[in-house]
């Protein structure tokens, strides 16, 4: 099935911005490869949990708009609201226990990790700009909090006039 199982290699888990731990990689490097690569950017398991939430709450929205900055996952036109669901690891959920950086090849992820984090705060502050509302939904929270629950935030949050909303409001720590 899987082949002969390689020596386990070492991986560096960052649980905050000074703090670095090592952890045994449980997986040959063909497997690891595998499961990167089917890594979607769109319609993630956490997407999909939130915006069946907020179907339920009775909101409409439209999916990826191309015409706006950083293509944001759910846009609420009537609101003139966006709403990004981002990958604790991806997006670098700043001391969240899911926010690990692998051993093979850190500088390489560093670098590409710096890139995500400076365009996603690059796309907020131009939608911001633009006049639109942002709220970005960590990949912890619907881990840890049901999706309704955090549908009924973002729905709230819509009905106000505040313009940025980040759920959770303190990251999932070890």
């Amino acid at each position: 099935m899987h082949g002969p199982r390689a020596q386990p290699t070492m991986r560096h888990c960052s649980l905050n911005s000074s703090m670095t731990t090592e952890v045994t990689d449980t997986v040959d490097q063909r497997t690891r490869s595998r499961m990167m690569s089917g890594i979607r950017g769109k319609d993630t398991r956490p997407e999909l949990l939130l915006r069946k939430a907020l179907h339920r709450q009775g909101l409409r929205f439209r999916l990826h708009r191309k015409d706006l900055p950083g293509r944001p996952d759910i846009v609420f036109p009537r609101f003139r609201s966006v709403c990004f669901v981002h990958g604790c690891f991806w997006h670098r959920h700043e001391n969240c226990r899911y926010t690990t950086t692998p051993a093979t090849r850190t500088e390489f992820w560093t670098r590409k990790f710096e890139q995500n984090v400076v365009r996603d705060s690059r796309s907020a502050d131009e939608l911001l700009a633009a006049g639109w509302r942002v709220a970005t939904v960590w990949e912890c929270a619907l881990r840890h909090e049901p999706a309704d629950a955090i549908a009924a935030r973002v729905r709230a949050w819509l009905e106000g006039d505040l313009p940025t909303l980040v759920i959770p409001d303190e990251p999932e720590r070890t």
